[in-house]
């Protein structure tokens, strides 16, 4: 059987002179970005996933800061879709817990020490998509002091309002309301307040009323039930490799991460359906 040359079929086979996929994805310096600090062969697997999510979460940003600026401006429909995606991306990095789960305690450890105070923790843009999104904790900037380049930008994020806080701007305007200016703390995680519950039941006992911000509301939930496996898939997969040891960031582990477990960043919208 004669080989097929691809030529024969129209496609171009020489890039001299054109942009080539490798040029278009910049894929030398990506493919040449895993440089292990040790000779242990799960190293590879570690740094690939970690690098892996860090590009799945620069999308997730992307995404985010234009669906907010979007929903500011009250237009629904490309928010909806931003936010379906969003939370398909958390969806694609829930399944990476699963290949690194593939790693054993015996092999973590054998290079565990390359890895320095180096942590997962001091991803800024994993703190950049809670500032966002108004899991809001001024004491997280301190990790990134040495990097003034990233506390400028975190910091200047927590001069915005958050993407709940432009929610709930909708919410008020189109059901004729004010909230409390505590409401609205740039500085802090949202706080559940009795009046925006209030607010998103009447929303949810008349969807047919009020079927964007009904819709608008669901987006949310469905993006932060991603968010939430995200962080239960962290826990279960760090306790499964280190068990209770401290992180190597110097955080207590598993018990730091399960304290996470505890933040809800739209508190509201979980809430009130106990009430309806």
């Amino acid at each position: 059987m004669t080989a097929f040359d691809p030529s024969s079929d129209g496609a171009q086979m020489s890039f001299a002179k054109d942009m080539s996929y490798i040029d278009y994805l910049a894929l030398d310096p990506i493919l040449g970005a895993q440089n292990r600090q040790s000779d242990a062969h799960d190293e590879m697997l570690f740094i690939i996933q970690h690098q892996t999510s860090e590009l799945w979460m620069r999308l997730a940003l992307h995404e985010l800061s234009v669906a907010r600026d979007e929903l500011a401006r009250g237009n629904f429909p490309p928010v909806f879709k931003m936010l379906t995606r969003v939370a398909r991306i958390f969806e694609q990095l829930n399944n990476a817990w699963d290949v690194l789960r593939t790693m054993t305690p015996s092999e973590y450890t054998a290079f565990r020490e390359a890895l320095g105070k180096s942590s997962g923790f001091q991803s800024h843009q994993y703190r950049l998509i809670e500032f966002i999104l108004g899991n809001r904790n001024t004491a997280m900037l301190k990790v990134h002091e040495h990097r003034p380049e990233l506390h400028l930008m975190l910091t200047q994020e927590l001069g915005r309002k958050s993407m709940y806080h432009v929610a709930l701007d909708q919410l008020a305007a189109q059901l004729g309301l004010t909230f409390d200016p505590a409401v609205y703390r740039l500085d802090q995680p949202h706080q559940a307040d009795e009046a925006v519950m209030a607010a998103w039941t009447r929303v949810y006992q008349a969807p047919e009323q009020h079927w964007s911000l009904y819709e608008l509301a669901e987006k949310l939930v469905d993006m932060e039930d991603y968010f939430r496996r995200w962080r239960f898939n962290h826990v279960t997969t760090v306790e499964r490799i280190i068990g209770f040891k401290r992180g190597t960031g110097g955080t207590s582990g598993v018990k730091y991460l399960r304290k996470m477990l505890e933040v809800e960043l739209f508190p509201e919208l979980w809430n009130l359906r106990g009430q309806l």
